[in-house]
């Protein structure tokens, strides 16, 4: 007989992170029920699965009601990369907005528990460095990326308000930035790229003079980070979930230039506006309450990235 805490959905599991998450979810055993409108995400991340008795795919966008029986919820959609998020920034925020009301009704209705990606994006262009969970951020309300940023914090307060108010179950993690296989090839994030790029010969784009500063997190342990917060029995969070280790841009792209054979040459380009400076988590309470800490170097992430991308581009 399968347990009680097997029925799981993945909003947004035919993304990068979602289709990860729902690898993971079947190797542990679940009953898995991915949605996903496929705005960011695509079948060919999930296409392995469909023949598995437990994964079922639903195409749903969650800013309208989704009713299903389910135990537990993992609420990854929308669309992470400034490319996509900024292409229509009203519907990035009814996603963050209305999708993440809809997913705590159902979590409400069910009694599940529903763990939500937030992101580091709610901490903005910080003033506080590295950044600790009791950050309350810097974040312009009225910028270009606020759909996303200010989605994010607003899906936090309601995921707050309907624990105090309706005791739902809540896990808050607040993600970082992430890399590895599946990103897709437009995703527009700093990693995938300058792999991309390099892999075509093309100039590395980096952005004003390439001293800002970023942190990467492999796909597995960021995986690894959310499935250990869902089971946690009661912390809810918010926690950061990122690698520490903080690299200039600069250095990633004469890195990938020389993991990848290129002979790319790096372009700079003018700083995108309310582009954060500096982004590197403080991974304090993820250690102390889940045990938490990143086991991929940059360079093996790396190595298996561009794996990835050359046979993608190859393909």
């Amino acid at each position: 007989m399968k347990n009680n805490q097997n029925h799981t959905l993945v909003t947004g599991g035919a993304g990068f992170l979602g289709s990860h998450l729902c690898d993971t979810l079947i190797e542990q055993g679940a009953d898995v029920l991915c949605i996903d409108n496929f705005f960011s995400g695509s079948k060919d991340n999930i296409r392995h699965l469909f023949s598995h008795p437990y994964f079922e795919l639903t195409r749903h966008d969650i800013i309208h009601p989704f009713f299903a029986e389910v135990d537990r919820i993992y609420h990854l959609a929308c669309p992470a990369s400034p490319i996509h998020y900024q292409y229509n920034a009203i519907k990035t925020i009814k996603t963050s907005v209305m999708g993440t009301i809809n997913m705590l009704g159902l979590a409400k209705r069910t009694k599940a528990r529903i763990l939500l990606a937030s992101t580091s994006e709610v901490y903005g262009d910080p003033e506080l460095h590295p950044q600790p969970e009791t950050y309350w951020g810097h974040v312009n309300p009225i910028g270009i990326r606020s759909c996303y940023d200010e989605g994010k914090r607003v899906a936090e307060t309601l995921m707050m308000d309907y624990h105090r108010q309706n005791r739902v179950q809540i896990r808050i993690c607040r993600i970082f930035n992430t890399y590895g296989p599946r990103m897709a090839i437009e995703d527009g994030r700093v990693v995938s790229n300058f792999i991309v790029q390099a892999l075509r010969g093309e100039p590395l784009t980096v952005y004003g003079d390439g001293s800002q500063t970023r942190s990467f997190c492999y796909v597995t342990d960021m995986i690894r980070g959310l499935t250990d917060m869902i089971d946690h029995p009661d912390f809810m969070g918010p926690v950061n979930l990122g690698n520490p280790e903080e690299y200039p841009i600069q250095e990633i792209a004469e890195k990938i230039i020389r993991m990848t054979g290129s002979s790319s040459r790096i372009s700079h380009e003018a700083l995108p506006e309310d582009d954060p400076v500096q982004r590197c988590p403080d991974n304090t309470l993820a250690a102390q309450k889940l045990g938490w800490a990143p086991k991929v170097g940059l360079e093996e992430g790396l190595e298996k990235t561009i794996a990835y991308f050359r046979d993608k581009l190859n393909s």
